[in-house]
């Protein structure tokens, strides 16, 4: 039974007070529906005994409140799925863009979903391929992670997340794998740019695509990776794919969350988002994983923009926190001409040494992985230090790192956004730099490796 109500009394921005109502519940949806028969949506934020806050989704402007009544549907937001959603394209709450035809439904699923119990989580163990070296071979995403990356205003994050939706893939041929892709407040030319990347390289077909644009109303950028994260719960533990979930642009998230934390008047956090930032983003993120006994998975890369390239800022810093590492971008190498520009020393995978190993990726990949960490961050010093007091003060060995570094930016880091490296191949490229330095150099590495992968002189 839906309940209609003429006594709304007062809207503020997106807020609207609705008066003498009863049986209404939390997050419940709410269409107000004008004179001229025309209809805005919203859902109850707050409820305090016959009063109800409504927030609006399109926006208040040209609202005729007397003339107007709010009707409660008695449900909360849910999202239509069905195995036809892969190679759709959405707007930020769940409507079909593309053209296409309409979506059958085979579930209605709140976008809240339903809380994992903790004690059916099963350990995320198994590599996923996305064909990045400085990802795969240094910082290694596990099937079930969550690894953000962290970005800086003007840095190329969206070819980053093209790149990995187009190439990221599960190792072994019988597993059914697909991306979910939510952009969040972005512009219409970097949609524009996602939509026809998609379709030119054929990523399109497994992908489902969920957009929502600047211009879209704030509120509707709350529900957008909601969504998202609904579409990948159904393909993962309904129809038992592994999925990959990547969000961009977080920030964009949390700007629309301070906007209508302040038009609720409620008492703000640090640099103004409100005081459950921590837990609202936690809300989103621990919906990845793997549940024991179900064969999907659901693999998370939020991508956010640190205001300022702080990384002390509340939503990197929240985010650092919830999730299992970082992939960061860095403006210095972005200046060099690197692609894309990830700065492996400060990243981090803390779930890598999970997923790599024989039977996973390759016998000595953790060794290698820890020599060329060791090499470049040397080989780094080795070159400021000339920078101080010229390269006269530099040993041999002190060269031949800092020929190392140079060689590791110029060939393993900087790949372009459409080379689509093989584990193998990242991994022989690692042991062709590694030949710069003299074995002797090589303590991070057992000698049965190095015997065997060490590149023989010609």
């Amino acid at each position: 039974m839906r309940k209609e109500y003429k006594t709304i009394r007062e809207v503020v921005g997106p807020l609207m007070l609705v008066e003498q109502v009863s049986g209404v519940k939390y997050d419940e949806l709410v269409e107000i529906v004008q004179q001229d028969g025309s209809i805005r949506r919203g859902r109850v934020l707050e409820i305090d005994r016959d009063k109800a806050l409504v927030q609006l989704f399109e926006g208040s402007q040209g609202l005729q409140i007397s003339t107007s009544k709010a009707r409660f549907l008695g449900k909360s937001i849910e999202l239509d799925v069905a195995p036809d959603m892969l190679g759709r394209i959405f707007d930020g709450m769940g409507k079909p863009i593309d053209k296409g035809p309409a979506l059958i439904p085979e579930k209605h699923l709140n976008i809240n979903g339903t809380p994992m119990n903790p004690t059916a989580r099963d350990y995320p163990s198994e590599f996923i391929q996305t064909g990045i070296s400085a990802i795969d071979g240094l910082n290694t995403l596990v099937r079930g992670q969550k690894l953000p990356v962290f970005s800086g205003s003007g840095l190329p994050h969206a070819n980053l997340a093209a790149q990995i939706a187009r190439q990221a893939k599960v190792l072994g041929s019988d597993e059914k794998f697909a991306v979910v892709f939510a952009a969040v407040g972005i512009t219409f030319e970097e949609s524009d740019f996602f939509i026809s990347d998609f379709r030119k390289t054929g990523a399109i077909e497994k992908t489902v695509t969920f957009i929502n644009l600047a211009n879209d109303p704030a509120i509707e950028r709350i529900a957008t990776p909601r969504m998202a994260i609904t579409a990948a719960e159904y393909l993962a533990y309904e129809l038992g794919m592994h999925v990959l979930v990547i969000i961009t642009d977080i920030t964009n998230y949390a700007e629309a969350l301070r906007e209508v934390s302040a038009a609720r008047k409620e008492v703000p956090g640090r640099r103004g988002y409100p005081g459950y930032l921590y837990t609202d983003l936690a809300s989103m993120y621990e919906r990845a994983g793997r549940i024991r006994g179900n064969a999907g998975s659901i693999t998370m890369i939020p991508i956010l923009s640190m205001p300022e390239d702080d990384v002390t800022h509340p939503i990197p810093d929240l985010t650092g926190y919830i999730t299992e590492g970082q992939i960061i971008l860095s403006r210095e190498l972005y200046r060099k001409g690197l692609t894309p520009p990830i700065n492996v020393l400060p990243s981090l995978s803390r779930l890598k040494d999970k997923g790599i190993g024989k039977n996973k990726t390759r016998e000595d990949h953790a060794d290698t992985m820890n020599q060329l960490f060791s090499a470049y961050s040397r080989g780094k010093d080795a070159k400021e230090l000339a920078v101080i007091l010229g390269d006269a003060a530099l040993s041999d060995v002190d060269k031949l790192y800092a020929k190392f570094a140079d060689a590791f930016e110029l060939e393993y880091v900087s790949q372009g956004y459409y080379a689509n490296r093989t584990i193998e191949e990242t991994l022989n490229l690692g042991w062709k730099l590694l030949g710069i330095l003299p074995k002797s150099e090589l303590k991070r590495i057992k000698d049965v490796f190095i015997e065997k992968y060490y590149p023989k002189e010609a």
